[in-house]
């Protein structure tokens, strides 16, 4: 049984007051026992505008981020799932939401870059996003092995799209580590049900780190940042504001559950995912 820990924040659009927070919440994380650590999506800035992702937008394999989080997953000696952090694309418009991982030595093992865009009017309420007017699609899946079980990669509106998960499921994962920033309203109507869900219907475990509160570019987002075991309980979630949360994640279980209740093998329809490697 490993402790794990999902860390909830509000960022703004100054980089170096959200990596002040994200440093003083991961040492808290720590104390109470953590192994591993999620950072929400866009942990290190909410801009104003979704343009202002370029402006901190940094090559593939260096940048101020990418040193921030290879230096706390070091100094701390936990394994961190980096959120989400802009990096270039060879269009000078576009970036990718991409999520590194970095061992407790602070090497980077993983990249996954967000493959769902969330383009969207929410219903009943003047909220629209597009996110493709900044952000470049991922191409890949990712699972990787840790100490912890086989993980998975998501980013928040992936969490709509149940193939992703069928494939992260068919590389092994046994749990699903996912940054988000779900809004308010969409989040009050759907995040427990669908955290629920893929945990259920994949037999794995979901740890979500979720952006909580007021932001200054005027954006509320819900929070509830959570882990849900394979069997569809929550066993741990936070509220709607800024904090952490650690629980324990018994990816042991996993294997006798799908022994008992083996639905994933009673699968009659196949679903074919593009499994790309792209391993750090």
């Amino acid at each position: 049984m490993s402790q794990v820990a999902a860390i909830q924040m509000a960022s703004g659009p100054q980089p170096q007051a959200n990596l002040l927070e994200a440093k003083r919440l991961l040492k808290q994380a720590v104390k109470q026992g953590a192994q591993l650590a999620v950072l929400p999506e866009n942990f290190a800035m909410m801009g104003m505008q979704d343009a202002d992702l370029l402006k901190i937008a940094e090559d593939p394999k260096d940048g101020p981020l990418q040193s921030f989080l290879s230096e706390q997953a070091r100094r701390l000696g936990i394994w961190l799932v980096g959120g989400t952090i802009p990096l270039k694309t060879l269009r000078g418009d576009r970036v990718r939401s991409s999520c590194l991982v970095f061992n407790d030595q602070g090497e980077r093992v993983a990249r996954y870059d967000k493959l769902h865009l969330f383009d969207v009017h929410v219903p009943d309420s003047d909220e629209h996003y597009a996110e493709s007017r900044v952000l470049e699609s991922g191409d890949h899946i990712a699972t990787l092995d840790t100490p912890f079980g086989r993980m998975g990669l998501a980013i928040c509106y992936d969490l709509r799209f149940p193939e992703l998960f069928r494939g992260l499921l068919d590389q092994g994962a046994e749990f699903v580590a996912m940054p988000a920033a779900f809004t308010a309203q969409t989040g009050q109507a759907h995040w427990d049900v669908l955290l629920r869900a893929r945990a259920i219907e994949n037999q794995m475990f979901m740890l979500a780190a979720a952006q909580g509160g007021y932001h200054l570019n005027g954006r509320e987002t819900y929070g509830h940042s959570a882990l849900v075991d394979p069997w569809g309980r929550v066993v741990a979630q936070l509220g709607r504001n800024p904090g952490v949360l650690v629980a324990d994640l018994a990816c042991d279980c996993v294997g006798r559950i799908r022994k008992l209740f083996p639905a994933v093998e009673h699968r009659r329809l196949a679903c074919e995912v593009e499994v790309t490697s792209h391993v750090g």
